[in-house]
Parts: C-alpha cells; sequence; structure tokens
C-alpha cells in the first residue's frame, strides 16, 4: 500500500471521529448536510452541501480541502464543542441521490431566507442553478507572487517611512551602478505602493 495513501487514510478516519464528535449521528448514506455555526456578534453563517452517496466522508472531505470557502473556514473556526462555542455545528437529512438538486436549492434558499450568510457560491447542484456571490478566479503562481511582491513592498515603505532614511553608503555616493540601484529599490515600492 502507498504510503501517501496509507497517511491519508489515517487522516481520514481521524477526522471523521472529529465530526462524530459533533454529530455522533452521522453516517455513509446519501444526504443533504448542512453547516452552521453564529460568530461572536450573533451573525449567523451556513453551508448546505449534499452526498450522493456517505455523508461522512464528505464532511471528512472539506476538513482536508482548500478549494471552496466552506474548506477554509471550517479549518479557521473549527467544529463546535464546549471549547469552541463559535465552531461549525453539523446536521443532515437523508435523501435519495435523484432527489439531491432539488433539495439542495430548497434547503439553501431556506437558510438564506431565514438570516444566514451563506457559504455557497451558488443555488446548488444541477440545471437552473445561480450565482450567489461573486467568484474569484483561482490564483495563479504569478499572481500569487506579485500579491506577495505588493505585501512586501507595502510593508517595507511603512516601516521606511516611519523609522528610516534609505540613502546610499557614503563610498558610493558617485557610484552610478548604486545610484541605479537606489533609483530601482525605490521604483519598486512605488510601483507595488500605488494601489493604496
Amino acid at each position: 500500500m502507498n504510503e501517501n495513501y496509507r497517511k491519508a487514510k489515517i487522516i481520514e478516519q481521524a477526522n471523521k471521529k472529529r465530526l462524530l464528535e459533533v454529530n455522533p449521528n452521522l453516517d455513509e448514506k446519501s444526504g443533504i448536510y448542512f453547516l452552521t455555526r453564529i460568530d461572536e456578534n450573533d451573525i449567523k453563517y451556513a453551508y448546505v452541501g449534499q452526498a450522493k452517496t456517505r455523508i461522512l466522508t464528505r464532511l471528512a472531505q472539506h476538513l482536508v480541502g482548500y478549494q471552496q470557502h466552506i474548506d477554509l473556514s471550517l479549518r479557521k473556526h473549527g467544529l463546535y464543542s464546549a471549547a469552541n462555542p463559535y465552531g461549525w455545528k453539523i446536521d443532515f437529512k437523508h435523501f435519495s441521490a435523484a432527489e439531491l438538486d432539488e433539495k439542495e436549492r430548497y434547503y439553501i434558499i431556506l437558510y438564506a431566507r431565514n438570516g444566514y450568510q451563506l457559504r455557497n457560491k451558488d443555488t446548488g447542484g444541477g440545471a437552473g442553478k445561480q450565482e450567489l456571490g461573486e467568484r474569484k478566479p483561482p490564483k495563479t503562481y504569478r499572481q500569487g507572487i506579485k500579491a506577495g511582491k505588493k505585501a512586501l513592498a507595502m510593508e517595507l515603505s511603512a516601516i521606511i517611512n516611519k523609522h528610516l532614511t534609505v540613502k546610499l553608503k557614503d563610498e558610493k555616493q558617485g557610484n552610478k551602478v548604486s545610484q541605479k540601484q537606489l533609483e530601482k529599490f525605490n521604483q519598486l515600492l512605488d510601483e507595488y505602493n500605488q494601489y493604496e
């Protein structure tokens, strides 16, 4: 057995155990699952999803995922417990696989009408689904590098403006290469700070 596969299965089993601590009735049947939480300011959040065969396994996938907004929110806020009253609670209802798209749409709309801020990006599977929020395109490697440079430039600029003076060393004052490097440094800061 592949070592990575074995590790993934161990993590999956540990996550299933964590989920069963929140809701011991979770099982491996098909249905709609509901993730809800109320934060420190009494703002209600919800996510409605479907599992064609195995609800418990599908929820365990959310705990290790990075693709969906709910995956990141689960990682950030954790699952509900006495020690974490603002974590995500879990509930579910069994439905046949043929009913899932219709029921998912129904419950997404129901939760929205009941004042929950939804973490779903659309009104559910199947024909006729509608976007609920703005979809952000995934970041490419180059976009990530650019965002990192911008963040660094903004941080450096704030430190320099508040605490430092950037100038050439005395022995480099007449050196054209050093002068060009100082200009390049200032240009980089200006380029990434123009969006502040």
